[in-house]
C-alpha cells in the first residue's frame, strides 16, 4: 500500500468530483482571509485602536451573543431555503462588515462591524456543514468534515503567516490592509459558492410533507441525545475554542511579556501541525468511539493551557518554544474534534432537520464565544490572569466527563464503533 492509499483510502477518493473539489477550494480560500485576522480581534481593539482591555473583551462576548441569538433563524432558513442562499448573503455581508472593521476608529463603529461579523458569521456554520454533508455518502463523512477542517487550517496557516510578516502595531494601516484583503477574499468565495447551485435548495420532498414541514426546532430540541452532545461541546469548547481566541494573544503579549509576531508564529504551528497529521488523524480514529475519542480532546486541551501556565516562568525563548509544542498539543485534539463532532451530529440528523440540528452544534461555538470572554475578562481585569490557563484547563476536563457519559446514548452506528464491532 502506498502513502496516498494509507492516508486517503481510494474510496474516499472516488467521492471527489468536480462539485465536491469547488466546495473544498471555497473552503480553502475563505480561510485564508480569515488566518489573516483571526487572532487579532482584541489586540486590534485594545493595542491598535486605543480601547480598554474590557471594551474589546466585552464586546467580543457580546457579538458572540448574537451570534448565538440569531444561530436557530439560520438552521431554520437552511431547512426551508436552502443551504447556497444563506451562504451567499451571509459571505457578502461579511465582506461588508470587514470593511467597516478596517476603518474602525469610535466605539460604535466597532460595536457595529463586530455585530454584522457575528451575526452573518455565525451563518455559514450550519449551511456549510449541511451542503457538505448532501455532497458525500453518509460512510464517508466522517472523513469529509476531516478533510474539510484541514484545509480551513491549510487556509488559516498562510494568512497567519502572511499576518504575521505584515502587521505593525506602530502601523495601523497595516491592520487596515489585512481586513480588506480579507473581504476581497470573502466575496470571491462567495462567488464561487454559487456555482454549487445544484446541491444548495431544500428538499423538494420534505418541504411538500405536511408533517414533516411542521416540524420544527421543538422537535429538534426533543432529541435528548442533541442536547447531550451540544452541552458536553459547549463545556469543552468553553475549556478550548473560546478562551483560545479570547486571551491568547492578550496573554503572550501582556503576561508573557513576547512581541505580538510570536502570535501569528505560534498559530503557524496550531495550523500546520492540524494540515501535516489530519489525514493520519483520520485513519487513527475511524472506527473508533466518537464521544471518547472527543473526551480525549479535552485531556490534550487540559495540558495545553498547563503548558501555558508554565510559560509564566520560563525566559522568552524558551517561553516561545513551550507555546508552540502546546499549539501543537492543541492543534491534535483539533484533528479529532471537527470530524467527530459534526459526523456524530449529521449520523443522527433527520434530513428535513439537517440544517437546524447542525446549527445547534454550531450554538456551541456562539455560546463558548460568549462565556469564555466574559470569563477571561474576569480573570485579566482582576489581575488574576495568571491563573487563567489552569481555570480553562480545568474546564475542558470537565467537558470530557460529560461526553464519556453521553456514550450509553448512543448506538455503536451513531457512536462510529460499527467498524472496530465489525473488526472483533
Amino acid at each position: 500500500m502506498n502513502l496516498i492509499d494509507s492516508l486517503v483510502p481510494a474510496d474516499f477518493r472516488s467521492t471527489f468530483n468536480a462539485t465536491l473539489r469547488r466546495f473544498y477550494l471555497c473552503t480553502l480560500l475563505a480561510c485564508i482571509g480569515n488566518g489573516l485576522t483571526l487572532s487579532l480581534f482584541v489586540v486590534y481593539l485594545h493595542n491598535v485602536r486605543g480601547f480598554s482591555t474590557s471594551f474589546s473583551t466585552l464586546l467580543l462576548a457580546v457579538s458572540a451573543v448574537a451570534g448565538l441569538v440569531t444561530s436557530p433563524l439560520w438552521g431554520t432558513l437552511t431547512d426551508r431555503v436552502g443551504p447556497l442562499r444563506i451562504i451567499f448573503v451571509a459571505y457578502l455581508c461579511d465582506a461588508v462588515a470587514l470593511v467597516i472593521w478596517a476603518y474602525a476608529h469610535s466605539k460604535a463603529q466597532a460595536a457595529g462591524a463586530a455585530m454584522l461579523l457575528a451575526i452573518f458569521g455565525g451563518a455559514g456554520w450550519g449551511p456549510v456543514s449541511t451542503m457538505l454533508s448532501r455532497l458525500v455518502p453518509a460512510e464517508h463523512r466522517q472523513r469529509a468534515f476531516g478533510f474539510n477542517f484541514m484545509l480551513v487550517n491549510l487556509g488559516i496557516g498562510f494568512g497567519a503567516l502572511i499576518s504575521a510578516s505584515i502587521v505593525d502595531l506602530h502601523r495601523p494601516e497595516t491592520f487596515t490592509t489585512l481586513y480588506l484583503f480579507n473581504a476581497g477574499v470573502t466575496i470571491v468565495t462567495g462567488l464561487l459558492f454559487l456555482t454549487l447551485a445544484a446541491h444548495g435548495g431544500p428538499v423538494k420532498e420534505h418541504r411538500d410533507d405536511p408533517v414533516k414541514s411542521a416540524e420544527g426546532w421543538r422537535h429538534v430540541m426533543a432529541d435528548r441525545r442533541l442536547v447531550q452532545i451540544v452541552l458536553a461541546s459547549l463545556v469543552i469548547m468553553i475549556g478550548g475554542y473560546g478562551s483560545l481566541e479570547a486571551g491568547v494573544s492578550l496573554f503572550v503579549v501582556n503576561n508573557l511579556k513576547l512581541s505580538v509576531h510570536v502570535i501569528g508564529v505560534i498559530f503557524f504551528f496550531n495550523t500546520s501541525t492540524i494540515v501535516l497529521v489530519q489525514l493520519w488523524v483520520l485513519n487513527r480514529v475511524e472506527g473508533r468511539s466518537r464521544t471518547r475519542v472527543m473526551a480525549l480532546v479535552g485531556l490534550l486541551w487540559f495540558f495545553f493551557w498547563v503548558m501555558l501556565d508554565v510559560a509564566l516562568n520560563l525566559p522568552a525563548y524558551l517561553a516561545t518554544i513551550s507555546l508552540c509544542v502546546a499549539m501543537v498539543v492543541f492543534a491534535i485534539g483539533e484533528t479529532m474534534w471537527s470530524p467527530m463532532g459534526s459526523a456524530l451530529v449529521n449520523e443522527i440528523a433527520p434530513e428535513h432537520l439537517r440544517g437546524r440540528y447542525n446549527a445547534a452544534l454550531g450554538l456551541t461555538w456562539g455560546v463558548a464565544g460568549t462565556v469564555g470572554p466574559a470569563i477571561t475578562a474576569l480573570y485579566f481585569d482582576n489581575n488574576l490572569a495568571n491563573w487563567w490557563p489552569l481555570a480553562t484547563g480545568l474546564t475542558a476536563l470537565a467537558g470530557s466527563a460529560l461526553m464519556l457519559n453521553l456514550r450509553r446514548g448512543l448506538s455503536a452506528r451513531e457512536d462510529g464503533r460499527t467498524n472496530v464491532a465489525a473488526a472483533d
